[in-house]
Order: C-alpha cells, then structure tokens, then sequence
C-alpha cells in the first residue's frame, strides 16, 4: 500500500504540467543565472581591481577562489536548514546574504575586506543552489524532471556568457566596482521574483508539519489542477530526531552519499579546470592569446546548448545512462583536444562539444542526485553534494597549477583530467536510484 506522499508524488509524475510548476522552475533558472554571474564576476573584474591595489599573482588567486570557498560553505552548512525551515525560506534568507555580499564589494576599500565579502556572497548563493535545484526537481512531473533541473545548468552558462558582457560594458563606463553594485540590485530583485512566483516545496510541506500546511498544500494542488487532501499524512514516531547529515550517512543511505560525493568531486574538479586553463592551456600549446581566449568563450556557449539537450534526452532515456554517455564524451573529448590544437577550426569546434558535454554532466548530477533521497533530507543530499564539488572546483586549479611547475604538458593535464571524468561516471552509473513505493 502507499503512503499520502507517494500517491501525491504519482499523480504530479502523471499529470500534464501547469502554469506553476513551470514558473517555479523559471525562477529557479534566474536563480542558477545569479549562480553564472556571480562565479565569474571575481574573473571579469580581475584584471581592474589588482591594478587598483597592486596585487601579486597569489593574492589575486586567493580572490578567485574566495567565492567558490563560500559557495562549498553555504551548501555543506546552510542546506540542512532548508529541511527544517523550508526551501523556499532559505532561498529569501540566503538572497539578502548575496545581495548584501555583492553591493558591499562594490565599496570595498581593500583586498581583505573584498575577500571576505566574496566568502559571504559565496554563502549565500550556496544556500540558494541546494534549495533551488531540489524545488525545480519537485515541481516537475517525471517526463520533464531531467529537462527542468538541466535548465537552471543552462541558466548558470547563461549567466556567465551574459556577465561577461554585462561586465565589460560596465568596466568601460563606470569602473569595476559598478559589475559588484549591478549584481548587488540584480539579487535583490529576485526576491521579489522568488516571493511572486515561487511556491514553498510540496514534499518540506508535506514532512515539516505547521499550523497551516494542509491549507498550503491544497492552495498549490488547486493552482496545479490536483484534488485536495482532506488531511495531513500521518507520521511514523521516531525516539528521537537524528541530525540530517547522520541520516544522509545511515547504512541505507551512506552507499548512494559516498557515490554522490564522488560523482560531484570528480565532475566539478573537470569542469572548473576545463573552464579555467583551457584558455592558458591552449596558448601553452602553441595557439594566440586571442584563440586562447575565443576557446574559453565557446566552452560557455557549448554549455547552453549541452544542458538543454541533455534534458531532453532525459525525456525519453533513463538520466542515469544519459549523464554517463555524457562523462565518457567528455573523457574522449579532451583526449582528442590538445593534439587538435595544429587545426584551428578543429579545436573551436571540439572546444564546442567539450563545452557541451561538460556542462551537461553538471546539469546531470543536479538533476539526477534529488530523486536520490527521500524528502525529509533531500535538501541536504544535495547541498553536500554540490558542497564536496565545490571543494573539487578549488582543488581542480591548484592541482593543474602544481602539475604544470613540475614539468606537465597541456596534453598530460587534458588526459588525467578524461581519466577523473571517466571515474565521475562509474560512480554516476553505481547509483541506486529508489524506486517510488521506497522513497
């Protein structure tokens, strides 16, 4: 027999998808966009703010990774609070922690207080992405799960595609402070976005009791077409509360986490370093500083299009087979790239492709990890796997930077990082995806 939750979660699977559920899953797409800008803001700006203050190479790399250091704290630390105060709460709390990050750094007076000010930016928006990655997840019937969450991916190749331009324009004019202050507003205006169009999660309503959770339930089933619920599920008493990250770690779930760990880790360590040497790394191999640079801007683009059909392909193939097609594509991509680098328009159009699939193992895991865990902790499955990528993300570029002293080629670096790809994807394809009368 099934229980409330189950049935519910089935009649959303197989029921068409109504106006709501594709505006939440809208606002979740600008929230991944503030994800893009903001990763990439420090890099846009770089080049102004350490001519300003004069910094050296190691400073300024401390800058860079200030963000991402924040972002692996909001998701590992802010994300289990999601489960108990709701997602769409944590999501308003952590934009004014954003907002107030990004409009702080435009008036910041030296390296030091920048830095940290990037650290709480980094917080906030990791909060955001662990919430808004689950709800676009919910919303979603089964058919276009896997398109729903590839296009907040989209959204955050988005965001870096536009707020390099955004920034350029913006240097040009006002200085590198007005890039900060224009992310600043944009921020705080998704807070009205969040709060017109975003719904609290069906299922944090439907496990975190409140006065009025039936009546909030039924208000969002009516806007979604769904009969109401005449009452509240009722709940398995338990001794005592155990912490979610104990849960996440129980023997029934700590084989999934420890292969979600490592699918996130290896994913995110090849992203972030295709992202941030391709450009370097194609000039050490004998290419222009300017092609060097057009590589790196292809990569984006390629993103836009590899997340948006890796959700259409979820559609109609399983997301676990899909999403390791895409490693291993990845993997024999960047096999091929740097021996490619003699034909010019050949490597622009490999940069395309690894672009592509890359983004879209990204896309593939956010997509794929929520229907992982069961309601109660699926916040905090997902913050930590997306807080253990990040630690990828900052590792990936001190690792590339100590192999390239220690005497590694471009060729070397692109073959190990296929071999870490390659490992994301076994992991990937390790999973036990539960069925829905377990969840």
């Amino acid at each position: 027999m099934h229980s409330p939750p189950a049935v519910l979660r089935a009649r959303i699977d197989e029921a068409p998808m109504s106006r709501l559920q594709w505006s939440a899953i809208a606002v979740c797409v600008l929230l991944n966009v503030l994800d893009g800008f903001d990763v990439l803001v420090m890099s846009f700006t770089s080049a102004a703010v350490s001519a300003e203050w004069s910094l050296s190479g190691s400073q300024l790399g401390l800058l860079l990774s200030a963000g991402l250091v924040g972002m692996a704290l909001g998701s590992l630390l802010l994300a289990p609070l999601a489960d108990r105060i709701g997602r769409r709460a944590l999501i308003l709390a952590c934009l004014g922690v954003a907002a107030a990050g990004m409009l702080l750094s435009a008036v910041s007076q030296n390296a030091v207080q920048l830095g940290l000010l990037r650290v709480l930016t980094g917080i906030g928006i990791g909060g955001i992405l662990a919430s808004s990655n689950v709800i676009a997840a919910e919303y979603a019937n089964r058919r276009w799960r896997g398109l729903a969450v590839s296009l907040n991916s989209t959204g955050y190749a988005v965001g870096a595609t536009a707020g390099g331009v955004i920034a350029v324009a913006l240097q040009d004019s006002s200085g590198w402070r007005s890039v900060f202050a224009f992310g600043g507003v944009a921020t705080a205006l998704l807070v009205g976005a969040v709060l017109w169009r975003l719904p609290e999660s069906l299922d944090f309503l439907l496990t975190q009791r409140s006065p009025r959770a039936l009546d909030r339930l039924n208000a969002l089933l009516a806007m979604m077409s769904q009969p109401a619920l005449g009452s509240m599920p009722e709940q398995s008493a338990t001794a005592e509360p155990v912490p979610r990250i104990r849960q996440i770690l129980s023997r029934t779930q700590r084989r999934n986490t420890l292969l979600v760990w490592a699918g996130f880790f290896t994913v995110m360590f090849g992203f972030y370093f295709v992202t941030s040497w391709t450009p370097k790394l194609l000039v050490e191999a004998g290419m222009s500083a300017t092609q060097g640079i057009t590589g790196g801007v292809l990569l984006n683009l390629g993103g836009i299009f590899g997340t948006t059909l890796l959700g259409l392909l979820a559609a109609r193939f399983a997301l676990k087979h899909v999403l390791l097609g895409y490693a291993l594509a990845t993997a024999a991509l960047l096999a091929a790239f740097v021996p490619a680098t003699s034909a010019y328009a050949l490597v622009l159009t490999l940069g395309v492709l690894i672009g592509l699939f890359v983004n879209g193992c990204v896309a593939g895991l956010y997509a794929l990890t929520p229907s992982i865990y069961p309601p109660e902790v699926r916040a905090t499955g997902v913050g930590w796997g997306i807080g253990v990528g990040r630690i990828g993300a900052i590792v990936s570029p001190l690792v590339a930077g100590w192999l390239l002293d220690a005497g590694w080629g471009p060729g070397l670096l692109y073959l190990l990082v296929a071999v870490v790809l390659v490992t994301g994807g076994l992991a990937v394809r390790a999973f036990r995806i539960p069925t829905e009368e377990n969840r």
